[in-house]
């Protein structure tokens, strides 16, 4: 699958606040714009990747309001990590000949339409103890603290470092200066996670849009090729993970790795799924950026922001930026962007391999996926 496909357009949706639109119209705007951005016709477009926020069928909830009958159709959900993992089956099925122009969409009101991020089946360990979403992360996180003597200070260097980003992007929804004082004096949540330790809840809507690499030059701007792509599930009740510590990302980082024959040294930007500052903290030791345990003082100093040597989350991420429910489609967004060379004042210099990765339900699922220019074939 190296380099067989790419993603060769984006479209992001109005985001933040955006009152009187429902979920499908921003997700239609974000594919209206993934369309210009290539150049193609809504009819060219026969392979749907799709969630959204709320569909009981969403593939074919897309391709009816978007007046599609694509020839692929695909729909499960994982969670956050969805979006990273259609990368995966839409490069599987352009290469198979199954389709020609394949759409990875999702969009969600979740803001303006009072709803919060969750609404899976309760399971028995979270329904009998009342563990909801926030709980279970906050356990991850007391247990990395117990295990390696990690601290909410150096938790709050993430929540600091995805601010500093969000300051160089004009669209992220969070602007205002942040310290780690104002992170640990914020209102606990689910101790030891405070509200600047958790995503934001916003609307907004994203679509990419992939084909073959021998088209993928055809089109107006540089494509991200799909150099590596893996996924794991490890549980899906918390209770059932193994270790709080450890996450599937250490396999299908592995995977994915193998798959793009480069490592974790090769990475020039990272965007890992933040919807907790110990997503963040997990994902880069998992991923091979620093030692199991190290996590904590591999983040302090600044080193994850934008005056660091290692650019996470660069336009904000979910902490910052937006977080519509489900973030993996911006992650996506964000680093073909960055890959494209167009992040403006956040653009880091030379990026040339963006390292993608997706979580979903409570550290359930893990996918990986590796994106690079054109030199690295």
């Amino acid at each position: 699958m190296r380099g067989k496909t790419a993603v060769v357009g984006k479209g992001v949706s109005d985001f933040g606040e955006v009152p009187g639109w429902s979920h499908l119209e921003l997700m239609a705007q974000s594919v209206e714009r993934a369309l210009a951005d290539t150049g193609l016709q809504k009819n060219d477009i026969d392979g749907v990747f799709a969630v959204l926020t709320p569909a009981g069928l969403p593939a074919p909830v897309v391709a009816e309001y978007l007046g599609l009958h694509p020839k692929v159709i695909e729909g499960t959900m994982l969670g956050g990590s969805s979006f990273i993992n259609f990368v995966q089956w839409a490069a599987l099925a352009l290469d198979a000949g199954l389709c020609d122009v394949a759409l990875i969409t999702y969009g969600s009101n979740a803001k303006s339409g009072g709803r919060r991020p969750g609404g899976m089946a309760p399971t028995p360990y979270e329904h009998r103890y009342n563990v909801g979403l926030v709980h279970s992360y906050a356990m991850a996180a007391a247990r990395h603290m117990h295990e390696y003597g990690t601290t909410s200070e150096q938790l709050a260097e993430i929540a600091v470092a995805a601010r500093g980003w969000a300051q160089k992007n004009p669209l992220a929804v969070m602007q205002e200066p942040l310290s780690i004082e104002d992170v640990l004096a914020a209102r606990r949540v689910s101790d030891p996670l405070g509200v600047l330790d958790c995503c934001l809840i916003t609307d907004g809507a994203g679509a990419l849009i992939m084909t073959r690499a021998e088209r993928a030059k055809d089109f107006p701007n540089p494509p991200a090729y799909v150099l590596g792509v893996a996924a794991d599930a490890s549980h899906n009740q918390i209770a059932q993970m193994e270790d709080l510590t450890v996450t599937g990302a250490a396999r299908s980082g592995t995977r994915a790795y193998e798959m793009a024959g480069l490592g974790p040294k090769d990475m020039d930007v990272l965007e890992l799924y933040d919807a907790f500052t110990i997503n963040t903290l997990l994902f880069l030791e998992d991923l091979g950026f620093c030692a199991k345990g190290e996590g904590g003082a591999f983040v302090e100093g600044g080193r994850i922001g934008p005056d660091g040597d290692l650019p996470v989350n660069t336009n904000g991420g979910g902490l910052s930026c937006l977080h519509p429910g489900m973030y993996g489609i911006f992650l996506l967004a964000e680093a073909v962007d960055q890959l494209r060379g167009l992040a403006g004042a956040r653009q880091i210099e030379g990026a040339a391999t963006a390292l993608v990765h997706g979580n979903g339900g409570t550290l359930s699922t893990q996918v990986t996926a590796i994106l690079g220019r054109e030199q690295c074939l």
